[in-house]
């Protein structure tokens, strides 16, 4: 089954940011945002136990309890287990991410991408989502950015343990899809390349932005359009240096990065076009693109969102951006 016939909607809702991530979300925002977004619409929900060691799931679950299960999606990850036992926080080793989530409960986070951790994990996930099913499951961070030169060994065992766990829960109709939930290229072309595993799509999480997307457009975006593949673009706003914010890549900025977002909101100023529109808008041009899932905190962002999504962008701006060469020459861009 497609990504596209199973997500309702083009805009998701990330949910990382439930988790406390950089900052300490008060209950009730947290369950405000999750209400904009159904208000406005959205019924993709995507979610990891990762996330606050597990608040994020059950922020989103006390959410959407009550909400009619058959109108909206979720996707969920593998690859961690959330224990009971707490740990010190501040000693996790979360590789590139750094103390994203520092302000997230302080349950002990074990790595496991086995078979059977899988399985658990799902049964923890619904628990905490307070549902009966998942829709879309992503194995997550089997990369470079989180296990750095250990990645490929990490890699082989989800190989051998997640890929097949989810592969017989898709065929069993247990789940409707699975596939990687990464900030890397490289392990989707991995597992792209890889025989006996079946992957419906990826969530690949600031790789397909305006800020970054040459790699994802040699390596990713052909073959999984060819095979009728789907991806889902996770930051869009690239930790939100694209609108402004001072983290890329869930750590601050460095000088290039500000310098080529001046570039683009330089160019956007003049054609009055929000930097939110031209992100969201500049990933939803790939075919390859089932739906974006920009993170939110706040109600407002959702309203911002949507709105962002709807904008009348002049082709001429896109034009600007190319003749810049702010976005690459084989990019896909807005019609």
């Amino acid at each position: 089954m497609s990504l596209k016939s199973i997500l309702p909607g083009k805009l998701g809702f990330g949910a990382a940011p439930l988790g406390n991530m950089f900052r300490d979300i008060p209950e009730d925002e947290a369950r405000a945002t999750v209400e904009a977004a159904w208000r406005d619409g959205i019924r993709y929900f995507d979610n990891a136990p990762f996330y606050g060691a597990g608040l994020a799931e059950l922020r989103m679950g006390e959410a959407l309890a009550g909400k009619p299960r058959g109108e909206y999606a979720i996707s969920t990850k593998v690859g961690r287990i959330i224990l009971d036992e707490v740990e010190d926080v501040g000693a996790r080793d979360l590789g590139e991410k750094g103390d994203v989530f520092k302000y997230g409960r302080p349950n002990k986070i074990v790595n496991d991408y086995s078979e059977a951790a899988t399985l658990r994990s799902i049964e923890d996930s619904l628990v905490r989502l307070q549902t009966d099913r998942i829709e879309i499951v992503w194995v997550h961070d089997v990369a470079q950015d989180f296990y750095g030169d250990e990645w490929l060994g990490v890699f082989e065992t989800a190989r051998k343990g997640a890929f097949k766990a989810l592969d017989r829960l898709r065929d069993e109709g247990v789940i409707k899809a699975w596939g990687l939930g990464v900030n890397r290229v490289e392990p989707i072309e991995i597992l792209l390349a890889l025989e006996g595993r079946r992957p419906d799509g990826f969530l690949l999480a600031g790789r397909y932005t305006l800020l970054d997307h040459d790699r994802a457009l040699q390596r990713v975006m052909p073959t999984v359009a060819e095979r009728g593949l789907g991806v889902v673009v996770g930051g869009p706003y690239s930790s939100g240096a694209l609108v402004g914010g001072p983290n890329f890549e869930y750590a601050p900025a460095k000088p290039e990065i500000l310098a080529r977002v001046a570039q683009i909101k330089s160019i956007a100023d003049r054609y009055g076009v929000s930097m939110k529109a031209a992100g969201l808008q500049f990933a939803l041009a790939n075919l390859a693109v089932a739906a974006v899932i920009p993170g939110a905190s706040q109600p407002s962002r959702i309203a911002e969102d949507r709105a962002a999504l709807d904008e009348v962008v002049p082709a001429d701006f896109w034009r600007e951006l190319r003749e810049a060469g702010l976005v690459s020459p084989h990019a896909p861009l807005p019609v």
